[in-house]
């Protein structure tokens, strides 16, 4: 997706009309009536606040706390602008809270606190946590972001997460796993070059060693190059935890033979002669925003076989922490965590990582105008995949109950994610309950049109997701070829292709067609074309055999032209009684409009009919 072109005046705009900023607090219950004000304030607010004081843990059930986290920032390193200020970082902040809105369904608050001192921030942000489910810090200089986040961790009994070390390092961790699964590595075994040793890099290197990495294989380089054991210049503590015994002193040196770069410095770091030097299949994640360490193209252009992640949405494969933060809270609050901890952080990376090697929805790809499946530019999934909502956050809660730190955990996760799938779609529940029926039923469900692609992701979907058995029309070698250019070619063995050509059921078929129209100027010629040719009219022989148990046709041509053929086989027309209902899912309700496809100029009789049949298939 290439990145949006806006003027100065359209984002000043953008964040002036229709009220100024970027969000609202809107009530959640009713507040018409005098009851509805005597209930919300006093006096019937002091029945909760009393329960509360006897029990905190019931804040959960009768406050927004559960739901609500802090985006809390003072401004000193803000995004690529540097230090603006408390009041400089507001739309920022602002716009941090209403990603997690949009993403997880999480309600957030942004508070800029206006100081540099760490003790001052330290203490306005523990006196303030009851408030809140979870604080996320933002946008704060290090190395006061390390010392603020562990004291406030010490602190507080919720989890508290420093978005631009940990995010990042999560989403790094995510491509990472799939960059090496492709290159065929493993992460105890590669040799890890990491160029920014600032909070996120930090993060990044400390997250990988435990996941594997080893610590003698990763270098760590900052603007002074390599740090080494005995550097003294230019170190801190933190720093120092990942200094190595080497006698490499340039990040050109230590690039030679690495099998991973890690950049989270600045714009041109590294060169091309470095991205020769590495080893094959070299993995280079150029995260420095707003331009990479080294573009995919010049990066390419030395080394074809690379596998290549940036920080910008203009090229593929970009670590973007939109993917982390809201899901991992989700997951956090729905336990009521105590903390954020780093199994919790591998097991969103973990869920990210196996979300990219799955077959991408058709919406997604509609999103970003292109054809998106598992491999060297794509490695990392994209944030508009709705199944980030019920996939991430599930793991998280997991990991978080598995390890100790869930005042509530879940005792039923399959009810939990699908209360997630509901949670951002309305019509979610609505497909639950559809999809439950097919289940039920285990029907055969004929594909007529195997040479579409639409049409063979759908049979594939149908089959996996346990609906029933997908019969495809089509030649066998057509489907092969089509379903592996969707990076789908195992799904060919599962499902059954049959070719009209070649089926023992060819001469039922068409004796079958002869005697329905014999009499409508049709030879026998004729009869062996529609049957053994036209996918339509074959999959409705297929269907009037009972051969299979309905049909999904007409994704290639006009549903006119569509019935025409069907009609071949059966009677659909409006002399017969048929009737044609179109559904409509929008905003979990279901929209029934008929008859949009088989009467033309309906009558009052035909629209009584129309209505009787439509309320039919309404309460079916």
């Amino acid at each position: 997706m290439a990145n949006p072109k806006f003027t100065r005046e359209d984002a000043l705009s953008f964040h002036m009309h229709p009220t100024p900023g970027k969000f609202e607090i809107q009530a959640t219950v009713p507040m018409t009536t005098q009851r509805d004000l005597s209930l919300a304030y006093s006096p019937g607010v002091a029945i909760p606040c009393e329960e509360i004081a006897r029990n905190p843990e019931v804040a959960y059930d009768y406050t927004n706390k559960g739901n609500l986290v802090a985006v809390v920032s003072n401004g000193t390193a803000v995004l690529g602008l540097g230090n603006l200020g408390a009041l400089g970082a507001k739309p920022v902040m602002e716009g941090k809270s209403v990603l997690f809105k949009r993403f997880a369904d999480v309600n957030s608050i942004d508070i800029e606190l206006d100081t540099e001192d760490v003790d001052a921030f330290c203490q306005a942000v523990k006196l303030m946590s009851p408030t809140f489910g979870g604080i996320n810090l933002e946008d704060i200089k290090a190395p006061e972001c390390f010392i603020i986040e562990q004291r406030l961790k010490e602190q507080c009994d919720i989890p508290v997460f420093h978005d631009d070390q940990h995010g990042t390092a999560v989403i790094c961790a995510a491509g990472l796993l799939n960059a090496l699964y492709l290159s065929g590595k493993r992460m105890e075994d590669v040799r890890i070059v990491l160029n920014g040793a600032g909070a996120a890099g930090i993060a990044c290197i400390e997250l990988l060693k435990r996941m594997g990495a080893r610590h003698e294989n990763c270098i760590v380089c900052d603007t002074k190059g390599v740090i080494w054991q005995g550097r003294t210049e230019g170190m801190n503590q933190w720093k120092s935890g990942h200094a190595i015994n080497t006698d490499l002193r340039t990040l050109a040196e230590a690039m030679d033979g690495a099998d991973v770069f890690l950049g989270v410095s600045v714009k041109g770091a590294v060169t091309s002669e470095m991205i020769e030097s590495m080893a094959s299949d070299p993995v280079i994640f150029a995260m420095a925003n707003p331009d990479p360490e080294i573009t995919p193209e010049d990066a390419h252009a030395v080394r074809s076989d690379a596998i290549v992640a940036t920080g910008r949405s203009d090229y593929p494969n970009q670590v973007n922490n939109v993917l982390g933060f809201p899901y991992l809270f989700r997951g956090a609050l729905d336990i009521h965590a105590r903390a954020i901890n780093d199994d919790m952080k591998i097991a969103c990376a973990n869920a990210l990582a196996e979300l990219a090697r799955e077959n991408v929805p058709d919406e997604v790809a509609m999103a970003y105008g292109r054809k998106l499946s598992f491999g060297r530019d794509y490695i990392i999934p994209t944030p508009f995949d709705p199944r980030l909502i019920h996939r991430v956050p599930t793991a998280v809660a997991k990991a978080g109950m598995e390890t100790g730190v869930a005042r509530r955990p879940i005792v039923d996760m399959e009810a939990y994610e699908l209360a997630l799938k509901s949670r951002m779609d309305p019509t979610a529940s609505i497909l639950r309950s559809i999809n439950a029926r097919a289940r039920a039923a285990q029907s055969r469900m004929i594909f007529a049109e195997g040479d579409d692609s639409r049409v063979l992701r759908a049979a594939v979907s149908y089959q996996q997701n346990g609906f029933g058995k997908s019969l495809v029309i089509g030649r066998e070698a057509d489907v092969r070829k089509r379903l592996e250019a969707e990076g789908l070619g195992d799904a060919v063995d599962e499902l059954e292709i049959v070719n009209a050509a070649n089926t023992d059921h060819l001469n039922t078929y068409k004796e079958f067609l002869y005697q329905r129209l014999q009499r409508s100027g049709f030879d026998a010629t004729d009869i062996h074309r529609l049957a053994a040719r036209d996918r339509h009219v074959f999959a409705s022989l297929m269907l009037a055999h009972d051969h299979g148990d309905a049909l999904v046709t007409g994704a290639t041509r006009k549903a006119a032209h569509v019935l025409s053929l069907i009609n071949h086989v059966f009677d659909a027309r409006a002399e017969h009684g048929a009737v044609g209902v179109t559904a409509l899912l929008h905003r979990g309700r279901i929209v029934l409009v008929a008859d949009t496809l088989v009467h033309e100029w309906p009558d009052d009789h035909d629209l009584a009919h129309i209505a009787k049949q439509g309320a039919k298939v309404a309460r079916s």
